[in-house]
């Protein structure tokens, strides 16, 4: 198994089920100490510490080493794995002390009482850099770009006599449209009044003639 992990490290504190407190530690910032103490790099609470602060994590060669609390039990799990015990083989102890390596792709969990701390790699490998030269030009030149947006508006926007004359053209455009809708109708010739001929050779438009007597009732 690969020990190697060149990233940070991630903790969470759970109380039973419930995630109480997460902390993130960068690759730079090691070892990390525990305490009961809010001040304490890690805010450890619950688990028994022989001594304050306690070394909990430290950067080796081939990645972090995790140190137990004496009695916290530990638990690991592989990606994608349940959780299983960890073999005897891997703890490493020194003077009544128990650590463990803390593998690239795996997850530590130590239990006291209903707490449980789950300890794994973070994905952060390293932190980024303070802005260097090149990237303080290219900022000048977005900054210079976003501030032309509006500069550039105000010299090239619309003026009055450019809104007169856009309104001028959307004018004419919609009297050409409506003249060319006009003349698919027919509607395009002007009205002129009927001659006498015309009248003559029209036909009555009153329906069929009937003759009624003078004096009838109706029921």
């Amino acid at each position: 198994m690969s020990t190697k992990t060149g990233g940070g490290l991630y903790c969470e504190l759970y109380w039973g089920t419930n995630l109480s407190e997460a902390w993130s530690y960068g690759p730079e910032q090691a070892p990390v100490h525990a305490a009961p103490d809010e001040k304490a790099p890690l805010p450890l609470y619950g688990f028994t510490l022989p001594e304050e602060p306690f070394l909990f994590a430290e950067r080796t060669e081939r990645g972090w080493r995790i140190h137990l609390p004496p009695a916290a039990r530990i638990e690991r799990k592989l990606r994608g794995d349940a959780y299983g015990p960890v073999p005897e083989s891997e703890q490493r102890r020194d003077n009544g002390r128990t650590s463990v390596d803390l593998a690239e792709g795996t997850t530590l969990r130590l239990f006291e009482g209903q707490l449980s701390l789950v300890v794994q790699g973070s994905v952060v490998k390293e932190r980024v850099g303070p802005l260097q030269w090149k990237d303080m030009g290219w900022l000048l030149v977005v900054s210079a770009l976003f501030l032309s947006l509006p500069v550039g508006f105000l010299i090239a926007g619309p003026t009055p006599e450019r809104q007169a004359e856009a309104n001028t053209r959307a004018l004419q455009l919609a009297a050409k449209k409506e003249a060319e809708r006009r003349k698919a109708l027919g509607l395009d010739k002007p009205l002129r009044p009927l001659t006498e001929e015309e009248r003559t050779q029209q036909k009555p438009d009153a329906g069929t003639g009937v003759n009624v007597p003078g004096f009838f009732r109706v029921r």
